[in-house]
Formats: C-alpha cells, sequence, structure tokens
C-alpha cells in the first residue's frame, strides 16, 4: 500500500512565513489556502480531511504538496496556464482591419460594404485563412475605431467666390470606415435616363434568387417572368406562385397560361405585400447592391444585381435546414387543421 502524501517538515522560518500568511491574508485567497494545506499536512492531517477543512478537491490538495515538497514557499503562487492559446496573430488583425476598410469591390465582391457574417466568409476565403466569430470580429474592428457611417455627397461649388466642395445632404447607405471618417459619394441630383424595375422571383424550395432590370413594367412582362420559371421547373408538376395584387398580374393571358401549365396563382391581400415571400429577399440587395453605391448608369447597376445574385445563389441555405423548416410549416399547419376540426366545447 501507497504511503499517504504528506508534506515535508518545516523549517522555523517556513513555519513563521506560513503562520504569518494565515493570520494576516484574508481567508479566501488562494494564498491563504494553500497555506493552510501545507501547515495541516506537516502537522499530520490526512489529505481527505485537509480537503474538507479548505472545501478543495483531494487531487488539488495533493497537487499543493507535491508542489511544496518539491519548490517550497515558491508553491504558494501557483503557476497559472495563461488561458487558451491565441488563434490570432497581430498579422492577421492587420488583415481584418485592411480588409475592413477597404469596399468590398475592390477584393472583387459584389457588395457596397460589408456585413459581419460578409467580411468573416470573406477571411476565411483567403489564401492564408483568417477564421474568426463574428462577435469576436465585432469587438476587434470596435478596439480599432471601425464603425458603421452614413455616407456623404460632394458637388462642385458654383459660386465664383467659394470655389472647392461644399457638403451636402447625406445619402442612403452605410459603411465601416474610422470614426468621424464619413465615406464620400459625388452629388447626382439630376437623374436624366429615368426608372428601372427589377422582376425577381424567388424559390422557397431551394432558396434560390433570379431576377431581371425591366424599362417598364406590364402584364407582359409578368408573363414572360412566369414562363421562365415554369422553364426553369420543367417537369409538369404543379406549381404555386405568390404574387402581389396587382391588376398585371391577373390578365386573362396569364390566367389562361396558369391552366394550361398546371399553375397555381396566389395572390397577397390588397395591402400585405409583405405576406409574399420574397419581400425579404428584397432587403439584403438593396442594401448590399444599392446603398451607398455609385453607379453610374443602369446597365452597371443590372451587371452589380446578377452579380450579388450569383453570390447569394453560391451561398443559399443547406438543403437539411430548408427541410426543417418545411417539416415544421407542415407540423404547425396539420395542428391548426386539428383545433379547426375539434367540436366546440359545450357551455356550462
Amino acid at each position: 500500500m501507497a504511503e499517504p502524501v504528506r508534506a515535508r517538515r518545516l523549517t522555523d522560518q517556513e513555519g513563521r512565513r506560513l503562520l504569518q500568511i494565515v493570520r494576516r491574508g484574508k481567508h479566501g485567497s488562494v494564498r491563504v489556502r494553500r497555506a493552510m494545506i501545507i501547515m495541516a499536512s506537516a502537522s499530520g492531517t490526512l489529505v481527505p480531511a485537509i480537503a474538507r477543512l479548505v472545501a478543495a478537491d483531494e487531487d488539488t490538495v495533493r497537487d499543493v504538496i507535491h508542489a511544496f515538497n518539491a519548490r517550497g514557499l515558491a508553491a504558494l503562487d501557483p503557476r497559472w496556464a495563461g488561458g487558451r492559446p491565441r488563434l490570432i496573430s497581430d498579422g492577421d488583425i492587420e488583415v481584418i482591419v485592411t480588409a475592413a476598410r477597404t469596399r468590398p469591390e475592390k477584393p472583387v465582391q459584389p457588395f457596397t460594404r460589408w456585413s459581419l457574417r460578409k467580411l468573416a466568409g470573406y477571411l476565411a476565403g483567403l489564401g492564408r485563412p483568417v477564421r474568426i466569430g463574428r462577435e469576436r470580429l465585432r469587438q476587434l474592428l470596435h478596439e480599432r475605431g471601425i464603425s458603421f457611417r452614413r455616407t456623404r455627397t460632394w458637388k462642385e461649388s458654383a459660386d465664383p467666390d467659394r470655389p472647392g466642395r461644399c457638403r451636402c445632404r447625406p445619402c442612403h447607405g452605410v459603411c465601416r470606415v474610422p470614426r468621424e471618417r464619413p465615406a464620400r459619394l459625388r452629388a447626382a441630383y439630376h437623374r436624366t435616363h429615368g426608372i428601372r424595375y427589377f422582376h425577381g422571383c424567388s424559390c422557397v424550395g431551394d432558396d434560390q434568387l433570379r431576377g431581371i432590370t425591366r424599362e417598364h413594367k406590364g402584364a407582359g412582362h409578368t408573363l414572360a417572368a412566369l414562363k421562365s420559371i415554369r422553364a426553369a421547373r420543367p417537369d409538369g408538376y404543379r406549381l404555386f406562385v405568390i404574387m402581389d395584387n396587382l391588376a398585371a398580374n391577373k390578365t386573362p393571358a396569364i390566367r389562361r397560361w396558369a391552366s394550361r401549365e398546371n399553375a397555381g396563382l396566389c395572390f397577397t391581400p390588397a395591402n400585405a405585400s409583405r405576406a409574399d415571400p420574397i419581400e425579404a429577399q428584397s432587403g439584403p440587395v438593396r442594401t448590399f447592391v444599392m446603398g451607398g453605391s455609385d453607379h453610374r448608369n443602369h446597365p452597371a447597376l443590372a451587371r452589380k444585381l446578377q452579380a450579388c445574385l450569383r453570390w447569394r445563389n453560391a451561398h443559399a441555405r443547406h438543403p437539411g435546414v430548408l427541410a426543417a423548416q418545411r417539416r415544421e410549416r407542415a407540423r404547425i399547419r396539420s395542428e391548426r387543421q386539428q383545433r379547426r376540426g375539434r367540436p366546440e366545447p359545450e357551455a356550462a
């Protein structure tokens, strides 16, 4: 049977020092508890009794005793490991800060500004990948003074007595820049090329988003979009299309096409376009393609929109997540039908 763990015999100097620490120190401090362990073990107290005395684990008591026998009073100060080793070096931090200060268009990304998710994904795909969580990325950018700032516009002054640039009202859009240094965009108050309409469609099954830019909006373009949707699903199964409750979406030609192509048209109620699932997809496209942008013409904007759609479809949600969402919606729908089918409770 192995001999019980016990501290070696104390010298007079060690005994006085330990007694001084126990009497003058705070009872909850690490040095006091370790001094009590050494004194109790040197007096012959067994390890289980010492563990109950200082409310510690028996293995901890044995480690302190072994450390004292090896190093003397230096064992009163534990050698902490220092925590988890750093996963991000100073060089990685410089790469992160440089990427955050650069517009995403410079590294050939189809956005006008970074989000934490997009910036973390871009850093993880570099030649020398930098893997960092979104919360740690937010903290690091905050420490380096990089935050969201609304973009501002500038224009040349027409006053001959005050040449140079003058500030104008801010334009919609934000970007990550150093504090007190807003990004500058040219002012363009005279838009002579009119507007364009973006016809988009979203597939709920595989989380794909497609669209095209049109100069006009009408029933013919809606029918062309419906035909392209059916062409993408040529197997002939029942197709349900959710659309806004507009007159251009309910023409006789569209209804004849729907009956011929086995398609069901689901119109949202009046003033309730938010019920259309594609409405949630338009916000990110508007924010990351049009917000804070400086597109010279409509073709340039259309190219950026298509690039953003290609990036978004390549980073669609996992099929398992989509299947789980469909199962959950089916479960909720089944429970609602069961509640509706129950008989009304009789009045007391």
